[in-house]
């Protein structure tokens, strides 16, 4: 499968705070705030859409295309890929910057305070899907927001299937750059609340969206997801984690999996169930990155949840 993944690479510094926020944030006093919290507790992920994507993708013993800009503090990353046997052709590093980030500090009610870098995700532009030879398939994930822009007008200029997933990165454009994201994808993977964010800004209802592109899907969490497809409705179960410990980067396993589906020609049930499972696998462990299993695995894993084989 040649499958180019158009997205972040980025670091995540997660901070717990042993407390509450709100035993140290004075209501009245908000317009002179001024807090730092005790954290001894830190951890630093392996993170971004495209790097996530591909991890999933490593798994189900895949060599994707990671196209993506990373700054001067890049080569720890690197090594991972590296270690990974993930080619790094398509990664640019650009002078001067930072590799995207964010520092999230949670106190144990489970609230965030997060601060986002994107660094040299901002030059994304810099990428040209032509860089990247006999492409057959694609996704434009959350990254800079020109990037998204050229990189969705490359992909279908080339005549190549893509996903635009267009996740925390949907409030840079307008409701007009959307549907033209649309109208150039031939898939969109959303989860449920982007769903209705892409029909309140579009003015397209998810019917009208979905006749756009050979596939809707949207992402429900521990209820499922929906596949609009063809003038029909997939209606694709969760596959029941072991354990409940972390979502972050659930939609990016999901994503590689239907990436995988499309590529090797399943069915939508099939592809979407690959997805929901590859989620649930990511979810019992921590960080977008840490969850280790053998295609082997995969396929016990599938088979045990939905009672057929995939592959």
């Amino acid at each position: 499968m040649a499958c180019l993944l158009c997205g972040s690479i980025a670091y995540d510094t997660i901070m717990v705070f042993r407390d509450r926020f709100r035993n140290h944030i004075l209501p009245d006093q908000i317009h002179i705030l001024n807090v730092a919290f005790l954290v001894p507790d830190m951890r630093r992920e392996f993170g971004g859409c495209a790097g996530n994507i591909a991890y999933n993708l490593r798994l189900l013993g895949e060599q994707p295309l990671i196209m993506a800009t990373v700054g001067e503090d890049y080569q720890p990353y690197a090594y991972r890929l590296e270690r990974l046997k993930l080619a790094q052709t398509h990664i640019r590093q650009v002078k001067d910057t930072f590799t995207a980030q964010a520092f999230i500090t949670t106190d144990l009610d489970d609230n965030q305070i997060t601060a986002f870098h994107p660094g040299a995700m901002s030059h994304s532009h810099l990428n040209r899907v032509s860089d990247a030879k006999d492409v057959t398939l694609g996704i434009v994930a959350p990254d800079g927001r020109q990037g998204m822009l050229e990189h969705a007008n490359q992909f279908h200029q080339a005549g190549i299937p893509f996903i635009f997933d267009p996740g925390q990165g949907m409030p840079m454009f307008s409701g007009e750059e959307l549907l033209e994201f649309v109208r150039q994808a031939d898939y969109v993977a959303v989860n449920d609340y982007e769903a209705r964010l892409l029909e309140e800004k579009t003015n397209r209802s998810a019917v009208e969206l979905a006749s756009m592109v050979q596939a809707l899907i949207v992402t429900q969490g521990a209820e499922g997801s929906l596949i609009h497809a063809g003038g029909k409705t997939h209606r694709i179960p969760s596959a029941k984690p072991q354990t409940v410990l972390d979502p972050t980067g659930c939609g990016d396993a999901y994503r590689a999996g239907l990436l995988y589906g499309i590529a090797h020609g399943f069915d939508w049930p099939t592809t979407g169930r690959l997805a929901s499972l590859m989620g649930a696998i990511k979810i019992a462990s921590r960080g977008g990155q840490n969850h280790q299993v053998t295609r082997d695995e995969i396929a016990a894993r599938f088979k045990e949840a939905f009672a057929t084989s995939i592959w």
